[in-house]
């Protein structure tokens, strides 16, 4: 893991409960989170590959099987996300962590005129709703608790600027940038702290699957629209934005969203101010 940070372990002692976490972004931060010393609980709805990512990530790390755990867990319903946060204090005896990532797209690019409210309404119930009821939850457990904690949610660069994808995904994600900042407000004074991280374009299989390409088609893509130049954004870099604010590293980090997309949403990609001739070397 390349990517990942040689420094001392930065959650040592510390319980994370991952939803939307047998995949994507959601497993790399679990592998992530586990490498850097915490218990992971990995929330999803797919129980076969839940079950197996548990096995790979206490074979890969060298820890005990029974410090990866997986719960069965459908967003979307109150009484499994309370069952979720439950399961990581029973098994662990606490929850310092909440990583709110589970999420979903609606079909490609449909105009409004039309879209379906079905479609609309089912994406904002699982990127809205259940972002909501993550933080509702583990707010919970931290208050009762009186210890803190870091609740993080996966917004996207669809949570700064429109056209990047549907109506619905856009905005269920600026919708997540104000839920945190809303109770980012609320829960400081119990020192819990919420953030969001915000991606670009990140080969995951719920992103190449929108975009119908394979993952080398997708970085090609936002290579070529990208900024930084020979940059090729990770799902390592999304878990390790998440990992510094889980950390005590971040601990002065609240109602932030942590935009990592290689300085993509920095540029008005309508203008080409300060486009250099390819063999131009000189700034």
């Amino acid at each position: 893991m390349a990517l990942i940070s040689a420094a001392s372990k930065r959650l040592e002692g510390k319980v994370a409960l991952i939803t939307g976490g047998a995949s994507g972004l959601g497993r790399k931060t679990a592998e992530v989170f586990a490498y850097h010393g915490a218990k992971v609980v990995i929330a999803d709805l797919q129980d076969d590959l839940g079950h197996s990512v548990c096995q790979s990530i206490a074979a890969s790390y060298s820890t005990s099987q029974n410090d990866v755990t997986y719960i069965h867990c459908d967003v979307t319903n109150e009484s499994q996300i309370k069952a979720a946060v439950d399961k990581a204090i029973s098994t662990y005896g606490k929850l310092d962590i909440m990583f709110n990532n589970a999420g979903i797209c609606d079909e490609p690019n449909p105009k409004i005129m039309n879209s379906k409210l079905s479609d609309f309404e089912r994406v904002l119930r699982v990127d809205v709703t259940g972002v909501y009821l993550g933080i509702k939850h583990a707010a919970n457990a931290m208050i009762s608790a009186k210890t803190g904690g870091s609740i993080i949610s996966t917004a996207s660069v669809a949570s700064c600027v429109g056209g990047l994808a549907t109506h619905a995904y856009t905005t269920a994600k600026h919708a997540v940038v104000g839920l945190t900042k809303s109770t980012a407000a609320e829960l400081g004074q119990f020192g819990i702290r919420v953030n969001c991280v915000s991606p670009s374009g990140v080969a995951t299989p719920l992103a190449t699957e929108f975009c119908m390409v394979n993952d080398e088609e997708f970085e090609d893509m936002f290579i070529k629209a990208g900024n930084l130049k020979n940059v090729v954004l990770k799902a390592e870099d999304i878990a390790n934005a998440a990992l510094f604010l889980a950390s005590d590293e971040g601990r002065c980090v609240s109602g932030v969203n942590l935009v990592v997309d290689g300085g993509f949403t920095a540029v008005n990609h309508s203008f080409q101010l300060y486009r250099y001739p390819d063999d131009d070397t000189q700034a």
